[in-house]
């Protein structure tokens, strides 16, 4: 029987992905009011410095890129050339900052800029020299790290890229906690149940349990031993609210930090982990199958939600600029997480 695993090069490939498309997304958020100004797309090469910067933009522009570098540097670990890899991933990362900040010119809420280009192609370089310098330490950290820990299953590395998204779920503070899968802002339509408090405790303590019970039993399939979930699935979980507090103090208000912690999200958390402890224990079939019923369910249950009535007087404290970009970043991880979840599940249940 063929071993699966973590392919740790096929594991960056995942993540350098996922990190460029987050920073597509990023970089031309909102994707509306796309016009035509007259102006050469290529024109901001030519500009001088710009009017308004500060060292957070500049350092920001730095920051996003580096990992990509980092990743694009280790998938492409295997090409021949001692510095190969890395060159090609600050050429990739550079090429992308040069395509994004073009396309910008016909986005009238985005200013392309010769001076975000180099600091995108800086990071991306700094990015790819780290690569360099730790992609081998970090491979042999990962083999290690496979043997202990990491369940011989298919698409592993797959698994875990999607855990790590799910960590940008709870950076959005006017969502409900752990509330994935709502499509109504892409579609224009409102929930179907009118708001009464005594119904929104109970769906939102059901969308926090459904999803936690999900998330649990998706990293439950990745550890290796039962004892090793049960000490990695409460710390995972715990990291989850750890985020979702953080966010909350900083994007809106230190005294908003725990604007999470509702009744119905107690209520949730405390059903779904006990359910959690219990279902971690069965086989990996019954595992899967509770994952996905309870991801579906929480999908549903999200989407057929009333408002939210703490996501206007978030939204109405959030900052403007770099946040309200990644609000919109956020959002939309936490809209496509569980149906690229779901295929996963499938996949995995293939065993072989």
């Amino acid at each position: 029987m063929p071993h699966h695993g973590i392919g740790p090069i096929r594991f960056a490939s995942y993540l350098a992905l996922a990190w460029c498309g987050l920073v597509v997304y990023g970089s031309l958020h909102p994707f509306t009011g796309w016009r035509d100004t007259g102006v050469s797309p290529i024109a901001f090469l030519e500009g001088g410095w710009p009017r308004y910067w500060t060292a957070f933009d500049l350092a920001a522009n730095v920051a996003v890129y580096l990992p990509l570098g980092f990743f694009l540097t280790l998938a492409l670990s295997r090409l021949p050339g001692r510095l190969t890899a890395a060159a090609l991933a600050t050429l990739c990362a550079g090429g992308l900052s040069f395509g994004l900040e073009t396309v910008q010119t016909w986005l009238p809420s985005r200013v392309p800029s010769n001076l975000d280009l180099v600091c995108n192609t800086l990071g991306g370089l700094l990015g790819a020299l780290a690569g360099k310098a730790l992609g081998p330490r970090l491979f042999a950290r990962i083999l290690a790290l496979e043997q202990r820990l990491i369940a011989p299953i298919p698409h592993a590395e797959l698994g875990l890229t999607l855990l790590g998204l799910w960590l940008l779920v709870p950076l959005s503070p006017e969502t409900l906690l752990f509330g994935a899968g709502d499509l109504r802002q892409m579609t224009g339509l409102t929930g179907a149940v009118p708001f009464v408090a005594e119904s929104f405790v109970l769906i939102e303590a059901s969308i926090t349990a459904f999803n936690t019970l999900a998330v649990g039993l998706i990293l439950r399939q990745l550890c290796a031993r039962l004892l090793v979930a049960y000490a990695v699935v409460p710390l995972f979980l715990l990291l989850c609210l750890i985020i979702a507090t953080l966010s909350a103090a900083i994007l809106v208000s230190p005294a908003d930090a725990l604007a999470w912690l509702t009744p119905g999200s107690q209520l949730g958390l405390t059903v779904g982990t006990v359910i959690l402890a219990l279902a971690m224990a069965l086989p990996a079939t019954p595992r899967l199958m509770i994952a996905a019923l309870a991801l579906m369910a929480g999908t549903v249950l999200v989407n057929l939600a009333p408002p939210n009535p703490y996501s206007a007087a978030a939204l109405a404290a959030w900052r403007q600029g770099h946040f309200l970009n990644f609000n919109g970043l956020t959002r939309l991880i936490a809209t496509l997480w569980p149906f690229l979840t779901l295929p996963f599940l499938m996949l995995t249940a293939r065993r072989r």
